[in-house]
């Protein structure tokens, strides 16, 4: 007869502080992914375009607009969110630092979420091998990609200008 081997077993005080971190960045991914899903969200009427689905399609995973789609607009949002960090820890208390560097933040995230993003998305992938849209690269292409760049960036600067005015005003965080 084989006895049998204990399992091995997990200190109870140990499993709070695993579920506590768990838990932690749990919370700290939701909070760095919703800026990015929310305007993911605001900016879904473009997708009626099948240039843009065609280029969603494209990425990774190839074939799926949704799953790329998602990841692209939370990774837009990586230039907001960079710029909130760093005024906060740079800034050294709320207020007029806050929001000189929360209006930085808008105006350098919308460049480059505005003209970068589009730019790269349509001169820069096809030199990559990623041959995305259908009608060859036009005018058209351009404007529809700047005009929904041009509205993430909208999207996404307006709390950020709404909060640095609330930080301008006297007792105003």
């Amino acid at each position: 007869m084989v006895s049998p081997v204990p399992a091995p077993s997990v200190p109870l005080s140990l499993a709070p502080a695993v579920v506590d971190s768990v838990v932690g960045w749990l919370w700290t991914l939701a909070l760095l992914g919703f800026p990015g899903l929310v305007a993911a969200g605001l900016c879904a009427p473009f997708l009626a375009a099948s240039r843009l689905r065609a280029l969603f399609e494209a990425l990774p995973p190839a074939g799926r607009v949704l799953p790329s789609y998602l990841a692209v607009a939370v990774g837009l949002s990586v230039p907001y969110l960079v710029g909130v960090g760093l005024t906060v820890a740079r800034a050294g208390e709320a207020g007029t630092a806050w929001s000189s560097g929360l209006l930085s933040t808008a105006l350098l995230g919308g460049v480059l979420v505005g003209l970068v993003a589009p730019a790269a998305a349509v001169a820069g992938l096809p030199r990559f091998g990623v041959d995305w849209d259908p009608t060859g690269y036009g005018v058209g292409t351009w404007l529809l990609l700047g005009a929904a760049g041009l509205w993430y960036a909208v999207v996404a600067a307006v709390p950020l200008a709404a909060l640095a005015v609330g930080m301008a005003l006297p007792g105003g965080y």
